[in-house]
């Protein structure tokens, strides 16, 4: 017989109000905190027989409903070099860590490759999951590894960064292992070469005449967050609530004939269009019904005032989406995950 030191915490009929960003007031059946790496194989043993999600940060996804099963929660913690020369560096960071500790760490010890990925909420085990960017950078261009469990046998693996798939907010765990598996740690290569990603337009022309550090590139990409995004603390929200839409050369110099000034960039397999762009085309930045709005300084953020519910969001947003195609004969598609 094996015995836990400190047993695994599992709570029956538990609020996920303080667990999604958009302060959403629902349920799940169960809910499995996972303190320790070592309480993993415990906790894939409880999930065999009904419908289970792996929660992060919860900034990232809308629940419609109350969860009719268990949510799963990493809460482990911890941040460590595991190789190093002269030139880069190796760091393990637990999935339950948040993922501003992480960032924070790395920019105080002088390590490149995550600041511009500042303020971003959530946790280290969800930033391989939606391939998460922000100014110019992504994730998978610093993720060495993904460490985690297989939920079906409880097997542990290690998945090299050309395992995980990663395209623009996506990845092999968004798609073939969805609720297939149990991240429990992210291994990232950063540099100790000082070298900076200034390819955001906004953040190389606030940063042009300025000497640069590493301090300092975090500093504006964080001013510039600040001026575009809400703090979840303060209002409801999960980020960027759509993707940014990829269409064919071809579907851009139609849209462009009508619409000159819209902001495009190369993307794999086609062109990206800027989603906030479309939606305040379609005069619906700042727009407000009952309790949800999108937000005034960003259209791409759908925003809950204040006792809204998922169905809100979602009658909101489908609003948005059918406008938008009717205007430009575009689908944008949510990035956030609807439960």
């Amino acid at each position: 017989m094996h015995f836990h030191i400190t047993p695994m915490k599992i709570y029956s009929d538990f609020s996920l109000k303080n667990h999604n960003t958009f302060g959403l007031d629902v349920k799940c059946s169960r809910f499995i905190a996972i303190e320790d790496e070592t309480e993993v194989p415990e906790a894939i043993h409880q999930l065999s027989d009904q419908p289970f999600y792996v929660l992060g940060g919860g900034s990232n996804v809308l629940f419609t409903k109350d969860f009719e099963g268990t949510i799963v929660h990493m809460q482990t913690s911890g941040i460590a070099v595991v190789e190093e020369n002269d030139l880069s560096v190796k760091v393990v960071a637990a999935a339950g860590e948040s993922w501003e500790n992480f960032v924070n760490y790395c920019v105080t010890h002088g390590f490149y490759g995550v600041e511009n990925l500042i303020g971003i909420p959530g946790l280290v085990g969800s930033c391989p999951v939606q391939n998460i960017g922000a100014y110019g950078a992504e994730v998978k261009d610093v993720i060495d590894s993904v460490e985690g469990f297989y939920i079906a046998d409880g097997q542990p693996f290690v998945m090299s960064n050309a395992d995980c798939h990663f395209g623009y907010r996506n990845s092999i765990f968004k798609n073939e292992l969805k609720n297939r598996c149990l991240i429990t740690n992210v291994v990232f290569r950063l540099s100790k070469e000082e070298k900076y990603n200034l390819s955001y337009r906004a953040l190389s022309e606030k940063l042009q005449d300025e000497p640069l550090s590493l301090k300092k590139v975090a500093d504006t990409v964080s001013a510039i967050r600040k001026s575009k995004l809400p703090d979840v603390h303060e209002l409801g929200s999960a980020g960027s609530f759509f993707k940014n839409p990829v269409v064919s050369q071809t579907t851009l110099d139609t849209l462009l004939q009508r619409f000159p000034d819209l902001v495009h960039y190369p993307a794999n397999g086609g062109v990206k269009l800027a989603a906030g762009q479309l939606i305040d085309l379609c005069q619906w930045k700042g727009h407000r019904i009952g309790q949800v709005g999108t937000y005034p300084l960003q259209a791409l953020v759908i925003v809950n005032y204040g006792g809204a519910t998922g169905k809100d969001v979602v009658d909101f947003y489908s609003r948005i989406q059918a406008d938008v195609y009717q205007k430009f004969g575009v689908k944008i598609e949510p990035e956030v995950n609807i439960l």
